[in-house]
């Protein structure tokens, strides 16, 4: 059997049949004696690989997602391909030793303060106890811009390079974690839940945060160290300042090794001019009636890539990675149908443009879709326009006089 085993066709085949008889009912107990058996090591790449095929296979996203912590499990410690990853985790100032140290900081205040608070809950919760729970899942809602910085910047690079399954799969658990965080803070202000179902929720959120922060460590920071390049990892470190950080900040400015690579910027004439119908206007005019507009734009061509948005009033987080992202891939999986419906009635001229409207705390966001076409009605691509609509909402009466100095909104 050793010649089966240490054949890497064999494996992925096994590693697949093991997710698969979790997914029809196996307990985890059976599956991982299975398991202890059958395989001697098991890389980061290929639980990567097993996922990829699982999904193209026909497995449905949310299928793998399900079963995301269970796999987790039956894996750890088992995984013995670390790679290079710990040399640039231990490097300060890397964006993998940023995501490194806001993993302990979480780790941190989960150990020395949630976990203290929840116990303090189960044994009978006083309103001061739950004011203290509260403001620990404020604390760990933080985990959010470690998240984004993930999702915006992270993943669009893998993406380039093929690795699409992980990010799903892990973009879902990441959505899944925010909605429980949410869902805790909801049930101590509103005082829905017993205390029984806040110590449940509060526990679940917990050991869910923990299997991401060791599915970071073993499984998508060392496949990213394997895929990135250097000048990659130095736009992720370039852009992660405007989406924010958890808890911690960079402990220091990374130099990259070799010291001639810098930021990629499109090289541009400034003083260009684009001639239009009705007029013509410089590279530089145009770049900056956009990032003036009170919306935020985003274009996707016929291919359905991401080719451009606007860097003045944004809504949702944006950062350049994103750029020649699949649409797809830049959506929760939960909302994939609905775009991917979407574009297809664009495409096929069945509609013309899509709305809808959400709250967002105190934000009232109003989302539109429009087909782009050229002068033959041939689909070129789709625009977001999203706006703040709250603002709008409030207007009453009329205003005909100047405002009195500089007024930003």
């Amino acid at each position: 059997m050793s010649e089966h085993i240490n054949n890497r066709e064999y494996r992925q085949q096994i590693l697949k049949d093991l997710i698969t008889e979790l997914h029809n009912g196996k307990s985890v107990d059976e599956v991982k004696e299975k398991f202890q058996e059958l395989i001697k090591g098991v890389s980061a790449s290929e639980i990567s690989e097993m996922e990829q095929n699982l999904i193209s296979e026909g497995m449905p996203i949310e299928e793998v997602q399900r079963l995301c912590d269970v796999h987790s499990a039956v894996f750890k410690g088992s995984i013995e391909e670390i790679h290079s990853a710990t040399s640039l985790m231990n490097t300060p100032g890397h964006p993998l030793h940023t995501f490194k140290v806001e993993n302990e900081a979480i780790e941190q205040l989960i150990n020395d303060t949630v976990l203290k608070n929840i116990e303090n809950i189960k044994e009978g919760a006083s309103g001061k106890q739950e004011d203290l729970l509260l403001q620990d899942f404020n604390m760990l809602w933080d985990l959010d811009k470690h998240y984004k910085r993930k999702e915006n910047l992270l993943f669009p690079y893998l993406e380039k390079y093929g690795i699409t399954a992980p990010p799903k799969v892990m973009w879902g658990v990441d959505d899944s974690i925010r909605d429980g965080i949410k869902e805790v803070k909801k049930m101590i202000v509103d005082n829905t839940g017993s205390n029984r179902e806040i110590v449940q929720k509060a526990n679940k959120v917990i050991d869910k945060i923990k299997e991401m922060i060791f599915k970071e460590h073993n499984i998508l920071f060392p496949m990213a160290v394997d895929t990135l390049t250097e000048d990659e990892w130095l736009a992720i470190e370039g852009e992660s300042d405007e989406l924010g950080y958890c808890l911690v900040g960079p402990q220091g400015k990374w130099k990259p090794l070799n010291e001639n690579i810098q930021s990629k910027e499109e090289n541009q004439n400034v003083q260009a001019y684009v001639k239009f119908e009705t007029g013509s206007l410089s590279f530089k005019e145009i770049s900056c009636i956009f990032n003036t507009l009170p919306i935020d734009i985003t274009y996707i061509d016929k291919d359905d890539m991401v080719k451009y948005f606007t860097q003045g009033e944004r809504v949702f987080t944006r950062t350049k990675a994103i750029i020649g992202r699949s649409v797809e891939n830049c959506h929760p999986p939960t909302s994939v149908a609905v775009v991917t419906q979407m574009l297809e009635d664009f495409k096929s001229g069945e509609k013309e443009n899509e709305d809808f409207w959400l709250r967002m705390g105190d934000l009232y966001i109003y989302i539109r879709y429009f087909a782009v076409r050229d002068e033959n009605g041939k689909y070129l691509g789709t625009m977001e326009v999203t706006q703040n609509i709250q603002p709008l909402q409030e207007i009453q009466g009329e205003k005909r006089l100047l405002s009195d100095g500089n007024m930003n909104s």
